[in-house]
């Protein structure tokens, strides 16, 4: 993936080192924003979705729109 650099807007390039992420060629900066690495789940978060209604609606209807589609 490529990301423009917050601080300068120069396309950004993936990290070769240790850390994880983009850094950009023309100031340094460092971002992980297309990583999605601020996004993590603890085991309880998604062990709790299991019992959530309105997710097992959302997939129920998912699941029904794909089959639906299949049929045209």
């Amino acid at each position: 993936m490529r990301c423009s650099c917050r601080n300068c807007g120069v396309y950004m390039i993936q990290s070769d080192d240790a850390h994880l992420g983009c850094v950009c060629p023309e100031c340094g900066s460092r971002c992980t924003a297309c990583l999605g690495t601020n996004s993590v789940m603890s085991r309880e978060a998604v062990e709790a979705l299991k019992n959530d209604p309105m997710l097992a609606e959302m997939l129920t209807a998912r699941i029904l729109e794909e089959e639906n589609d299949g049929d045209e």
